[in-house]
């Protein structure tokens, strides 16, 4: 069964070559770029990729053109800092040439994040589930700005897991996660406000530590030792911060479109 892999990409040179090794076996590789000027283009173009230029869109829309860009109907799409193993791409190969891959949307993988040197393997790095290989007339990525999603086109339809992992070998700073991290609060909580969905303070107040207990307890993301700690309190914060930050947009529209 072929399959197209697809990528979207900002100035990604320093990651993107072993993506791009890892899945040389696919049938063809599809890289949508937003305006790199690091050499991006020029790096996927020598691995044999089709490289088109489009203007950022948001996360999801800008996956979903991507996916549109492929030939084939069986899509996998990867960041530049994700790499597909060798257990994962035998159980891809062997999942596409069963019958039953012809009714499911897709599959989901499990990923695992590189994160202050070293492997997350429990709590809320790990296996974080990722859908990542579907048939574009099944499923679709979702439109959100951030945290985009893979779902399926119609009630009923599913998706199966393969093993083997997907590695995220994000090799950015702890600075720079951080920052990310903020860029992200901000996508969500744009996206909140915009819904109405006005968070109340037990909200703010109660989901970091439903979601410390969550995944650095009953997950046992103690056993990653202090990169896991590390990695739930970011995630912990994030919580407050998303609906923080709602609010306080909700409120200031609120004050602009009061009557004067």
């Amino acid at each position: 069964m072929p399959v197209s892999a697809v990528f979207i990409t900002l100035n990604a040179v320093s990651q993107l070559e072993a993506a791009l090794q890892s899945v040389s076996w696919c049938s063809e590789i599809v890289v949508v770029d937003s305006g790199s000027t690091d050499g991006t283009c020029e790096l996927a173009a020598r691995h044999g990729a089709r490289v088109i230029e489009q203007a950022w869109m948001g996360f999801g829309p800008q996956k979903q053109f991507a996916v549109a860009q492929a030939h084939h109907h069986w899509v996998l799409c990867l960041d530049a800092d994700e790499r597909i193993t060798p257990a994962l791409q035998t159980a891809i190969q062997q999942a596409l040439a069963n019958p039953i891959a012809e009714s499911v949307a897709g599959f989901q993988m499990p990923r695992c994040n590189y994160f202050l040197g070293r492997y997350l393997r429990h709590g809320e790095g790990y296996p974080d589930l990722s859908r990542r290989l579907f048939h574009r007339l099944r499923a679709h990525w979702s439109d959100d700005a951030v945290h985009e999603k893979v779902q399926a086109n119609a009630v009923g339809m599913h998706f199966l897991t393969l093993q083997g992992d997907l590695l995220h070998n994000s090799a950015e700073s702890l600075g720079r996660y951080l920052d990310k991290q903020n860029r992200y609060t901000t996508l969500q909580a744009q996206a909140l406000a915009q819904r109405g969905k006005w968070p109340g303070l037990g909200k703010l107040v109660l989901s970091p530590w439903v979601r410390f207990i969550k995944f650095y307890v009953l997950r046992q993301g103690f056993r990653d030792g202090w990169p896991g700690l590390v990695h739930i309190a970011i995630g912990c914060f994030n919580s407050f911060m998303k609906y923080a930050k709602t609010r306080e947009l909700m409120l200031s529209n609120a004050t602009a479109n009061k009557p004067k």
